[in-house]
């Protein structure tokens, strides 16, 4: 039978196959759309299978606010930049970090494999690896999805701010403790954009110096005191010494005690703490999520 060129055009724009791909799969299946699909999406799956391995080091890292007590990230990867900036790579992202909203098996940042992404289902479609293999198939690139954060206090416990860099290079939610709502909760968001700045630019390893591991912490000692210790100072000077060192790691290493970027008189810590006093409620910041594109891969 004749394939005419609307049932081309029909399945071009069902699937985003090229044009004599639907035409030889509207042929194949006798002029049925969907054993056409069917076709396509079988014959995409195995190119998507060959180009899947293939370096996937470009990309985007995307915010998505659920409301003032949940935010998410995802980290979606291609080959190209040329890839990574077209409105269908965009979508998809933006797609996929929907499926995060509320998934209580990630708590901070997680690797999508260990939480089985793959097989969640995205609202009002299918399953979130048969939607990338789609991708796959009509962008002709790999696309992974890498990792994922999640921060959710819930409204009246805390608040989450967000942040991306660059374009997308760098996603950042910053959590904090606090029991304002409505208006003050808007307000605590804005604040924690600007911190999610700070950590987007300066990347600390911490948000608070009770967060550095204890083994972390006697290695930097000994460090110090070695250092020290060449000076032939006496015992009693070289642990000050060493005390003094270790105030300026927390300083360098922990979002809390950072020197405010945008304010040098003022520390992280000060900048939160004044905030909590003019929405009249105390505020802690507890963690942070800070994904940068390419990382996992070994190629940031």
């Amino acid at each position: 039978m004749g394939i005419s060129a609307s049932q081309v055009k029909e399945l071009r724009e069902k699937t985003g196959a090229g044009m004599m791909d639907c035409k030889l799969a509207l042929e194949s299946a006798a002029g049925d759309m969907e054993g056409a699909i069917k076709h396509l999406r079988e014959k995409g799956l195995a190119t998507a299978a060959k180009r899947a391995g293939r370096v996937a080091a470009e990309g985007v890292v995307v915010a998505r606010r659920v409301s003032a007590g949940e935010s998410v990230l995802l980290e979606l990867n291609c080959e190209t930049d040329f890839v990574a900036k077209t409105e269908q790579f965009s979508e998809l992202a933006d797609q996929l970090a929907s499926v995060i909203d509320g998934c209580d098996k990630v708590d901070g940042e997680a690797d999508t494999g260990s939480i089985g992404l793959g097989a969640m289902q995205i609202p009002g479609g299918g399953n979130v690896a048969d939607t990338i293999n789609d991708r796959i198939a009509s962008m002709g690139e790999s696309v992974v999805a890498r990792r994922v954060g999640r921060l959710a206090p819930g409204e009246g416990q805390g608040v989450v701010g967000s942040y991306i860099h660059a374009g997308g290079k760098i996603g950042v939610l910053v959590e904090a403790k606090s029991t304002v709502s409505g208006d003050g909760a808007a307000e605590i968001e804005g604040v924690l954009r600007d911190v999610a700045m700070q950590v987007a630019a300066v990347s600390p390893r911490f948000a608070r110096r009770e967060d550095v591991p204890e083994a972390e912490l006697e290695k930097e000692k000994e460090i110090y005191r070695g250092q020290a210790a060449q000076s032939g100072k006496p015992e009693k000077v070289i642990e000050k010494i060493v005390s003094g060192k270790i105030e300026k790691f927390f300083s360098d290493s922990c979002l809390v005690e950072q020197e405010y970027i945008r304010d040098s008189n003022l520390t992280v810590a000060k900048l939160v703490e004044e905030a909590g006093k003019k929405v009249g409620a105390p505020i802690e910041i507890t963690r942070f999520v800070r994904l940068q594109l390419g990382e996992a891969s070994g190629e940031a």
